[in-house]
């Protein structure tokens, strides 16, 4: 096998392992407010997400379009500096997971490619405009805009049942999370398994096997779906528990509202073809539903948390994303195996590590245990 064929399969079994990672890590964008108001139960919840992830891979190509020929350029690109950008994402992404930081995939795996291409090619490998407009203007609108919408649709949701029983309210908001929930979990199909569409398919055209400018092959979307879709299933409990009972209490109401608003802003933005983050976009509604609603407790302090690792995200995996470019450019087949087993041997002492604090279905709602680094437990708030 000769070196370019050999990290064009490396890179592929990589990027669907992303995939997996971004599939559990993001579990919590769907269904963590559905979970903490009993509006389903956690098997069932990741059961029914990881189900729409798989359907929404097949909606849309955009996201997979403007990764693929839109932040890098991909007659610069080698499988080689794609594979390095995606041990950055992946190992970011599996730290946050430990810490129970909702922490973007998305960024992850921007950071790592432009960090990797960045070294391996030079700055004029990489769109910097291309990255403002697609990736950093997003994410700083996208969580803004999301969380005012909660949070008016949370004022008005109280408003208007102010006068019905509050047996009535919970139920039939619970029912509408239903719906809510799984639609947030149809559009981050729709726009977090494109981003691995995207990375095939750049490593594709860099090898090769297609055309500048084309899309991600039917293979591909079916691959990237299942892929997400299996690590949905999964759970990824510590954030889940960190989105549904850390940043703020909530009640039924503000779950709905919080859900719709961010299935509206993301499947709009990956109509348009902006990879943003769908974590930054449901925490941001999730916070706007907790201002929502009168006396309703917002932890700011875990809030606070939050924004700094969405701050860090993005250079930390450039920065690993850079420096396994610089191995694996150098090294050829060595330095990727090298690189390789070094991230498998991270991965793992990772995992090791959360078996000392388990998180799972049967325990992520209790209430002694939902704070993030000594942030207060959740407490119950009166409506509006």
């Amino acid at each position: 096998m000769d070196h370019i064929t050999f990290l064009v399969a490396v890179v592929i079994v990589t990027a669907l392992a992303f995939d997996f990672t971004n599939g559990f890590h993001d579990t919590a964008n769907a269904m963590a407010t559905s979970i903490a108001t009993g509006a389903l139960t956690p098997r069932t919840a990741v059961l029914v997400s990881g189900v729409l992830n798989i359907v929404g891979a097949f909606l849309s190509t955009e996201v997979a379009r403007t990764i693929s020929g839109g932040i890098v350029d991909d007659t610069l690109v080698t499988p080689g500096m794609v594979f390095a950008g995606l041990v950055g994402a992946i190992l970011w992404n599996l730290l946050t997971w430990l810490l129970g930081l909702p922490s973007s995939s998305s960024h992850a795996l921007f950071g790592g490619l432009i960090g990797a291409v960045w070294v391996g090619a030079g700055q004029h490998g990489v769109h910097f405009s291309k990255v403002v407009e697609k990736v950093l203007v997003p994410a700083v609108a996208s969580p803004i805009v999301a969380g005012v919408a909660a949070l008016l649709a949370t004022y008005l949701a109280y408003r208007i049942t102010a006068r019905a029983r509050t047996e009535s309210v919970t139920r039939g908001f619970r029912l509408g999370q239903i719906a809510s929930a799984s639609l947030v979990s149809l559009a981050h199909g729709t726009n977090d398994a494109q981003k691995t569409m995207g990375v095939i398919t750049l490593t594709l055209i860099s090898a090769g096997a297609l055309g500048h400018d084309a899309g991600p092959p039917l293979w591909v979307v079916a691959a990237a779906g299942l892929a997400i879709g299996l690590g949905t299933y999964l759970g990824g409990w510590r954030i889940i528990r960190t989105m549904g009972r850390g940043l703020t209490d909530i009640q039924s109401p503000q779950g709905f509202a919080a859900e719709a608003a961010a299935t509206t802003v993301i499947l709009s933005s990956a109509h348009l073809g902006f990879a943003l983050s769908t974590t930054q976009v449901c925490s941001g509604g999730i916070l706007g539903a907790g201002l929502g609603r009168r006396l309703a407790e917002v932890r700011w302090g875990t809030a606070g948390r939050m924004v700094i690792a969405w701050l860090v995200t993005l250079p930390a995996a450039a920065l690993v994303g850079g420096l396994s470019a610089i191995a694996v450019t150098h090294g050829g087949n060595l330095g990727t195996a090298l690189i390789a087993l070094l991230a498998a041997a991270v991965a793992t002492a990772i995992v090791l590590a959360s078996r000392r604090n388990p998180v799972h279905a049967r325990n992520v709602n209790d209430a002694h245990r939902v704070t993030l680094r000594g942030a207060a437990p959740a407490s119950v708030g009166s409506a509006a």
